[in-house]
């Protein structure tokens, strides 16, 4: 480790954080030292890792591990203490010296920094702290800063990285307390919990002093996220939505983060032995879409599953639900309320609130609908409108057949 210069613990721990999802920078509050005396950097404009904000902005992170050392031996993670990787580490200030030299370089919008625990989970966590206090209070670095904490470490720690970070995440690791201890039987499903709900509070504290007081320091402005790792144990797809949907009430987050599980080498004999489809962690992030922005409890998700829990890996969610509740169809997009127009398959927010708008002026007709959608075909068989009735169609048997894309080989060598 003593041998290696910048560049090389840059390559191998820029390779160690792929397997980290949630590294997404949106939400935070804008900040830019443009047309300052002091400070670097900005939470703006247009984006070494790529993650996209709702508007579709593309950020560029720069996503690294302080340390990809480990005194924790779980069985899905790569740099385990037992696993034969090669080991590197970052000092505090060498993460900084990086982040302002890929600024700098116009190469990166932020930073992303996770670490494995090395010595303590104190002394690790005052690393990560460190880093994102000297680039803010030293460098006066107004970029994004998103720090994976410690649930282990002293809370006063954890609370000091909202105090620096534009957002804070602390993995829950697995959907299913079993999971956890199964397969990382060093962590605490509980320290965990407690970890949450006390970053929790003091982003609500801070929201609270900030409309008391104008000078108070902003806390975590982009709120906290998990991450938890998919098809590494045996929670199915309703295990995990469930879980998901407690988290984001218990625990206010911002983002959960599904993570397809990756074999590894020298793995445990208790893993699995390939991957899951990276189609089933789509189909969970569909889901966890209909439960925030589509108005779907938790219950019609899980319902949306077959008989082993699973979401469909051929079709959305949403059309899956369609399929086993059609009673719900047809919908009138001249009449039909917002709630009810955001289950029609096919049918996104933003077509959603355009019927709403061009009905108050004009009855709708099924090619006003079309041209708001990418597949008409789709929506079809679940609407209605001033010259279309489904009549039959949304109870044919076959119904999926003729909704679905028909799935061709492509040609190697076609022109």
């Amino acid at each position: 480790m003593a041998q290696l210069d910048t560049r090389g613990k840059l390559a191998i721990l820029a390779d160690a954080a792929k397997y980290d999802a949630s590294c997404a920078s949106s939400g935070t509050s804008k900040r830019s030292s443009a047309g300052k005396e002091k400070g670097i950097g900005s939470t703006e404009g247009m984006g070494i890792c790529h993650a996209y904000a709702p508007d579709g902005r593309c950020i560029s992170l720069l996503k690294i591990l302080l340390t990809n050392s480990c005194i924790f031996d779980c069985h899905y993670c790569i740099n385990r203490k037992s696993s034969n990787v090669r080991r590197a580490r970052f000092s505090a200030e060498e993460v900084v010296n990086l982040t302002l030299s890929f600024y700098r370089r116009n190469y990166i919008e932020g930073l992303f920094l996770s670490s494995g625990i090395i010595n303590t989970p104190n002394y690790t966590m005052e690393q990560l702290v460190e880093v994102a206090r000297s680039l803010r209070e030293d460098h006066q670095f107004r970029g994004y800063i998103h720090l994976k904490t410690i649930p282990d470490a002293d809370p006063e720690l954890v609370r000091q990285a909202g105090l620096h970070a534009d957002r804070v995440s602390i993995n829950v690791e697995l959907p299913t307390v079993g999971g956890l201890k199964r397969l990382a039987p060093e962590k605490s499903a509980d320290r965990i919990d407690g970890a949450m709900r006390e970053m929790k509070t003091s982003i609500e504290d801070g929201h609270d002093a900030r409309k008391k007081y104008r000078a108070a320091p902003k806390f975590a402005p982009a709120g906290q996220s998990t991450q938890m790792i998919v098809g590494a144990d045996s929670a199915n797809d309703g295990d995990i939505v469930t879980k998901a949907s407690t988290l984001y009430d218990r625990f206010g987050l911002r983002r959960v983060y599904y993570s397809a599980f990756s074999p590894i080498p020298d793995a445990s004999a208790i893993l699995p032995l390939k991957r899951p489809p990276l189609m089933r962690e789509h189909r969970l992030y569909q889901s966890d879409w209909l439960m925030r922005f589509y108005g779907f409890q938790p219950k019609e998700v899980v319902a949306a599953t077959d008989a082993d829990g699973m979401l469909p890996l051929d079709i959305d969610p949403k059309l899956a639900w369609a399929l086993k509740f059609r009673e719900t169809f047809p919908v009138d997009v001249n009449l039909a309320p917002r709630e009810l127009l955001l289950r029609v398959p096919g049918l996104g927010v933003k077509a959603v609130n355009s019927i709403i708008v061009s009905r108050r002026w004009r009855a709708l007709r099924l090619d006003d609908v079309g041209r708001l959608t990418v597949s008409i075909a789709k929506v079809r068989p679940f609407i209605s409108a001033t010259d279309w009735r489904p009549v039959t169609l949304t109870d044919r048997a076959d119904l999926k057949t003729h909704i679905v894309p028909k799935k061709e080989q492509l040609e190697l060598f076609a022109a």
